[in-house]
């Protein structure tokens, strides 16, 4: 008989962690079950606090963060107004459920080198190894290693990314769905922007998004946990984004679903 295998594959929303530029980090304010007692009052007019249990009431938290914090799924609204060459780009909230439901791969890329790009070459390579064929919905998971540095200034110029053209490899054959366990599916911002002071070339600039304008598609970042897999295909992915009104992004708790 099969056993089913779950495994996380986010990361948590943490306060005070380098996890992000400055302007980002996510801010939790604790409510303890203390503090809840007090605020349980002004809802019910006469209550005393030693009449709930052990004196304690709820517990609550309050967020400030970006759609962008935490393990989220960018919609190609992010990316540009326009998806698909001139069609108005989705919204998270618009993005087909089916799109975050589907058979999972993994592509093993920890050997590059922090900053390098993930080739169309590299890309054909891994397939060949691990003998497999990209179909539509697959969705497809970049494992580069970076997410060894969560939680240190590390992360965010940790492993290597995709460029336009291995992106638009794998959105030409229908994926519609892609995820990386670093901070940006693109190569990290410090080595796009080293390269453009270097040459002046903007194609270099955040090119792996803008491959969205061609053909839409979304992607996940920062996320974890890849080689808890197991194996680099046969098994499912269940990626559902927080719905946010007209958002570039939802926060989702990615899993791989593993029949051993």
């Amino acid at each position: 008989m099969a056993h089913r295998r779950i495994v996380d594959l986010s990361i948590s929303i943490e306060p005070e962690l380098p996890s992000d530029p400055p302007m980002m980090i996510p801010q939790i304010d604790y409510l303890n079950h203390e503090m809840g007692a007090e605020q349980m009052k002004d809802f019910y007019p006469g209550l005393k606090k030693e009449q709930l249990p052990g004196s304690l009431g709820w517990a609550v938290e309050f967020l400030t963060l970006t759609t962008h914090s935490g393990t989220h799924l960018d919609a190609p609204y992010h990316y540009h107004p326009t998806m698909d060459k001139g069609q108005r780009a989705l919204t998270i909230d618009e993005i087909p459920l089916d799109w975050c439901f589907g058979d999972g791969v993994v592509l093993d890329f920890r050997h590059k080198a922090d900053g390098e790009r993930i080739t169309v070459d590299d890309v054909h390579g891994e397939l060949e190894r691990i003998r497999y064929e990209i179909k539509p919905l697959d969705i497809v998971l970049i494992q580069t290693g970076a997410d060894d540095a969560w939680g240190t200034e590390k992360y965010l110029v940790r492993g290597a990314g995709m460029d336009r053209e291995s992106t638009l490899f794998l959105t030409s054959r229908g994926v519609k769905v892609v995820g990386i366990d670093a901070w940006s599916w693109d190569r990290p911002l410090p080595f796009q922007a080293k390269e453009f002071q270097a040459h002046g070339d903007p194609k270099v600039i955040w090119e792996a998004h803008f491959a969205g304008i061609d053909i839409g598609y979304c992607h996940m970042e920062k996320m974890a946990n890849l080689a808890a897999i197991g194996k680099p295909f046969e098994f499912t992915v269940c990626c559902f984004p927080v719905k946010i009104k007209g958002a570039s992004a939802g926060w989702t708790r990615p899993v791989a679903i593993v029949e051993d």
